[in-house]
């Protein structure tokens, strides 16, 4: 009995260990961005009298706050639990922003060619001549002082607008592969439209590669809001982010390692997960 392509790519996906356990550590992750209220206390909660030392120095691991506390008698176990879904969060619109930038940028370029695939490509070069996270924190600076400063829009729309241009010349060389062939030669000849060509008959067709590039490219983008967030750029305090609580915890690392284990951590084991994930993928898919 014959088997889909779809079949076979799943029969991939399963034999490949490295994937597997990216996608089991990813969804754990999830789950518990999204239990959070139930699994972890307040992660903006100070007690004061309880979580700190007589000296006023953050405890270790204990009954009620089993990752210990920080400076300001906070739950580290509630916080890097909160910052979950602050990084998911972010790290899936930044995604979004760039998918769409990136494959409507490939998908014109590749099709409709000459002196507009030219255009496009060069301002792709030119977004790419300046090293991705440079080019973030330029961004997220100025946007920190516009309206959008005050919450995780600036953060999500930088990353979004500075990370398309990988996305946008894998799915340019793959159209230029797909525009000669037969079902897209059928499409014209039947009086078919660019926009319907792009959209009914190249986009699903790419749609392997864009998913594989959106599974790395989220990967890329938890490890650049955790950057952005150490450098004081992401969302402002108290916001419980994991590259803010590496600063904060940054000062007692030798007194209080796990302010900067918990949440090294966390983004270690996310960026992994979604890295092995989109490499599985990749393998399954064929792309």
């Amino acid at each position: 009995m014959s088997t889909t392509p779809g079949q076979r790519a799943l029969r991939r996906f399963r034999s490949n260990r490295g994937a597997v356990a990216g996608l089991v550590i990813a969804f754990v992750v999830l789950a518990l961005a999204v239990l959070a209220p139930v699994i972890s206390g307040d992660p903006y909660r100070q007690d004061i009298d309880g979580g700190l030392s007589e000296l006023g120095a953050p405890l270790g691991p204990r009954d009620g706050a089993p990752l210990g506390t920080d400076s300001l008698g906070r739950d580290v176990w509630s916080r890097v639990v909160g910052g979950a879904g602050v990084s998911l969060q972010i790290a899936g619109l930044a995604t979004l922003i760039s998918l769409t930038i990136g494959v409507a940028i490939g998908l014109v370029a590749g099709y409709v060619g000459g002196a507009v695939d030219a255009a496009l490509m060069r301002l792709v070069d030119l977004v790419l001549a300046i090293p991705f996270l440079l080019l973030a924190i330029l961004l997220a600076a100025m946007l920190r002082s516009t309206r959008l400063g005050g919450g995780n829009a600036a953060v999500f729309i930088t990353l979004g607008v500075v990370g398309w241009t990988t996305m946008a010349r894998v799915v340019r060389g793959k159209v230029l592969s797909l525009r000669e062939q037969d079902f897209v030669q059928a499409a014209r000849a039947v009086g078919a439209g660019t926009g319907r060509i792009l959209v009914r008959h190249l986009l699903p067709n790419v749609a392997g590669v864009v998913l594989v590039l959106a599974t790395l490219g989220f990967a890329q983008n938890i490890l650049a809001e955790s950057v952005l967030s150490y450098l004081g750029l992401g969302p402002p305090p108290p916001a419980p982010t994991w590259g803010r609580m590496l600063y904060e915890g940054q000062p007692y690392y030798r007194t209080a390692a796990w302010l900067f284990i918990a949440p090294g951590t966390a983004i270690l084991l996310t960026v992994v997960s979604f890295n092995l994930l989109g490499e599985g993928l990749r393998d399954a898919l064929g792309g």
